[in-house]
């Protein structure tokens, strides 16, 4: 009696063991109970499998339609992008579905035509890859997915930071910016402006910058508008592979379905045939009242490989330059940065003399500004250490620029002072005795004690005349004042660099 008391008592055990197990089993793994909540495991798996990156490329805009008995139904915006998915990822997509459920055998991907997916799989078909005749690349946006009513900012890579709100105007770039505001616009109504609209100017001034602004501008106002940003490079790969795969007419057919196109680095574009097939491009919008905007490092009439023609054709709308870089545009794009860096990290703080220091040692381009500031904030958060002068100096030492040791007059110490203290150089030589000008005047005579090889009676009479003795008070003032403020030692380091330079 016991024994079977014990063996029903098994069994009753067995019996519960069993319905915990079934209790514990993944929902998941039943996909008619709830799909999507499959679909985003099946996401999260290809993003963990493949990197933010190319997830972003090729599986952000993958949805899920439907699953009908062992077939996943997902579809994509463009044949391009079905044909690459079912080529290169079809086998990772339907492993990664195996991986959550043993229902799913097959994989069936077809594109999405005005926000719909057709065919569907029922009655249930074996999937193939259509052919590949309209060339897409997928906008990366920020790790976003991107959802079918943004399929019209197709193309390369576009930059979210890259913005009006992010660009810094100044004396060189303001025409170019005015300009690219006004095209915004128009295109944000279905007009044109300036078309063709062509900016030129050496690396890393703002085209770029500009051409990915009003991408996104325009983009922003109307997603059903077809707005292509593409590197020359880029539009030759495109043209390549159509005419390699046979499908150049399905090319030339999304070209001309642009509503606005913006070419970058122009002066790349290469390729007789290449080159024909944009000149085509170039007249049939122009000609349909479509708006192009390009970007190069010379005028249309330096870009050698173009043909005559296509060199008027560009310089037949508004051609606008854009300067170097001034000490106050880098300035100002200095403190751009500084102030988008200090929303990212709290406590983080960038002194105004850096800023300056920065500004007046790195003159090449805007790259280079952006790179600096990363650097210093990288700098700070990864020693601790806080950010001045001497930290700047050494992590941007190859960045700054080097030159040649000179020999520094007093004369060129004492109209730097007097530029930088909003003083005139006859005050500082004057009796004048007010604070304004008496401590620009002690600053000027110890730099011009530690820059130079002026003996201090010398140094004095180049100050009004002066007696050594007021040189010597004012060096010790000045060195007293460094050591007490660090603020104020800063300041006169900064004078001391820029003088240097």
């Amino acid at each position: 009696m016991k024994n079977t008391n014990s063996l029903a008592a098994s069994e009753d055990d067995s019996t519960s063991t069993a319905t915990a197990a079934a209790k514990r089993k993944p929902q998941t793994r039943d996909v008619k109970i709830n799909p999507q909540t499959l679909w985003s495991r099946v996401r999260k798996r290809l993003w963990a499998g493949v990197g933010e990156d190319i997830f972003n490329s090729w599986f952000a805009r993958l949805e899920l339609e439907e699953i009908c008995d062992d077939i996943v139904h997902l579809s994509v915006p463009t044949r391009f992008l079905c044909s690459w998915i079912l080529s290169n990822y079809s086998d990772r997509i339907l492993d990664a579905f195996t991986a959550e459920t043993d229902v799913i055998k097959r994989l069936h991907v077809t594109v999405r035509i005005n926000g719909q997916a057709r065919p569907r799989i029922n009655p249930p078909a074996k999937a193939s890859a259509p052919k590949p005749d309209i060339p897409d690349t997928p906008l990366r946006n920020g790790g976003r997915p991107t959802t079918a009513s943004q399929d019209a900012l197709s193309g390369s890579a576009l930059d979210s930071k890259l913005t009006f709100d992010t660009f810094v105007a100044g004396r060189g770039n303001e025409m170019a910016l005015a300009a690219a505001r006004q095209i915004a616009n128009a295109s944000m109504h279905g007009t044109v402006a300036y078309n063709p609209f062509y900016i030129h100017s050496s690396v890393g001034l703002g085209k770029t910058h500009l051409l990915n602004a009003i991408a996104w501008a325009a983009g922003a106002a109307d997603r059903s508008r077809n707005i292509v940003y593409l590197t020359a490079d880029h539009f030759m790969y495109h043209f390549v592979n159509a005419v390699q795969r046979q499908s150049a007419i399905g090319f030339k057919e999304w070209l001309r379905r642009i509503d606005l196109l913006l070419i970058d680095d122009m002066q790349f574009l290469q390729g007789k045939s290449a080159v024909i097939e944009f000149g085509h491009t170039l007249n049939a919008l122009l000609t349909g009242a479509k708006q192009i905007v390009v970007a190069g490092d010379s005028t249309p009439a330096g870009l050698d490989l173009l043909d005559e023609r296509l060199r008027s054709r560009l310089s037949g709308g508004l051609v606008v330059g854009i300067q170097g870089l001034d000490a106050d545009l880098r300035r100002a794009i200095l403190q751009k940065r500084a102030e988008q860096a200090i929303q990212r990290f709290a406590g983080l703080h960038i002194p105004d003399v850096v800023l300056d220091f920065v500004a007046c040692k790195i003159v090449s381009h805007g790259r280079d500004l952006d790179g600096a500031v990363n650097r210093l904030v990288a700098a700070n958060q990864l020693t601790g250490e806080p950010i001045t002068i001497e930290s700047a100096e050494k992590a941007l030492h190859d960045l700054i620029r080097s030159r040649e040791s000179r020999r520094i007059k007093i004369d060129d110490i004492q109209i730097a002072v007097a530029k930088h203290f909003k003083v005139s150089k006859p005050d500082l030589l004057s009796a004048r005795r007010s604070r304004s000008v008496v401590r620009p005047r002690q600053i000027a005579m110890y730099l011009a004690k530690i820059l130079t090889s002026r003996s201090l009676p010398e140094i004095g009479r180049r100050f009004g005349n002066r007696d050594h003795t007021t040189v010597l008070h004012a060096v010790r003032k000045i060195e007293k004042m460094m050591a007490d403020d660090t603020s104020f030692a800063q300041e006169v380091e900064l004078l001391k660099r820029m003088i240097e330079e």
